[in-house]
């Protein structure tokens, strides 16, 4: 595993300065299998950055790709002196792939861009020019996406939640085209947590953020990496690891249903002295059962998500593991 020297916090100005002996602009993009979209995302970038007027370099993170993308990589960094490969030993997800990059960056201004060419690199120039008017993070929202209605509908409870635990409303917290400030980034990979939403978590630590809209594209090679289980799991992530809401909207929920069984026990009892023995009623009292029996197992379901994600922090494993760093200068 290569070694990478940890980077001073910077304060924000009007204008990033770049950190000593580092580029004004780093790009970090974490690739899974995408082959098919290397060639032609190489060369968008480099023209939209060459276009900014400012020193950049190109960190690709390589996610335990298995269809060639990591051959491609190591041959745009021969070519390219501002590219930098990082080479993680197995799949370890998009957000570990992105803090790897991170962590090898030295930008005064730290871009995520996914591989995927659905968000435009040509935007990126947008993004540092907010970023110079004194914005600690810019956000991005998909101008008429094209996406699955359900990765659409999914997206919008997922950006209405994380709004809500973040306590900083933006529209599209999904969207991996954003732009940080140096400061902000060495925070993030101080936190070192496990399981993290990049996105909250940075704008959590930001004073002040922006958010522009930016094109998206249909996606031209390859098969999305995100399905409803990912998805899922990125949901948890969220709700799990910015507010305890949801474990104290369990517990509210255990003691009102414990005040509706009590007060539905005595309201038996005492129609049972009215009425006397009966048996009508039993399946909806089954039926009620399954309920509470419903709300009992996700409270558990719930408890289990933190406990575990306090688990996997007490055991202090790595979030990624790189194998090798690919360079030409």
């Amino acid at each position: 595993m290569t070694d990478l020297d940890d980077n001073p916090v910077q304060s924000a100005t009007s204008h990033a300065a770049p950190q000593p002996g580092g580029p004004d602009v780093s790009v970090v993009v974490p690739v899974f299998n995408e082959a098919e979209n290397l060639p032609g995302l190489h060369e968008r970038l480099a023209a939209a950055l060459g276009g900014l007027r400012r020193s950049y370099d190109i960190w690709y993170v390589d996610d335990g790709s298995t269809d060639g993308s990591l051959d491609l990589l190591r041959r745009i960094a021969r070519q390219d002196p501002h590219v930098g490969v990082i080479e993680l030993t197995r799949n370890f997800g998009q957000h570990a792939a992105v803090l790897a990059g991170f962590g090898a960056s030295h930008g005064a201004i730290v871009v995520t861009l996914d591989a995927d060419l659905q968000n435009p690199p040509e935007e990126i120039p947008r993004l540092v020019a907010k970023i110079d008017e004194g914005n600690e993070v810019v956000g991005t929202w998909r101008e008429d996406r094209h996406d699955p209605a359900f990765r659409r509908a999914a997206s919008r409870v997922i950006n209405r939640l994380t709004s809500a635990a973040v306590g900083v409303d933006m529209h599209d917290y999904g969207c991996m085209l954003r732009a940080y400030r140096r400061h902000v980034v060495d925070q993030i990979v101080d936190c070192d947590e496990r399981s993290s939403f990049i996105p909250a978590l940075a704008n959590s630590l930001a004073k002040r953020t922006a958010e522009i809209e930016v094109g998206h594209a249909e996606r031209a090679g390859g098969t999305s990496k995100y399905n409803m289980l990912r998805l899922l799991r990125l949901f948890f992530d969220l709700i799990t690891g910015f507010s305890l809401l949801p474990i104290q909207l369990m517990s509210v929920t255990g003691i009102l249903v414990a005040l509706v069984g009590m007060g539905f026990g005595v309201f038996l009892l005492i129609r049972r002295f009215f009425v006397g023995p009966e048996v009508e009623g039993v399946f909806t009292l089954f039926a009620i059962l399954f309920v509470f029996i419903g709300i009992l197992i996700l409270a558990v379901g719930l408890v289990g998500e933190y406990v575990g994600r306090i688990y996997l922090e007490v055991r202090r494993r790595p979030t990624y593991r790189i194998r090798a760093i690919h360079q030409s200068r």
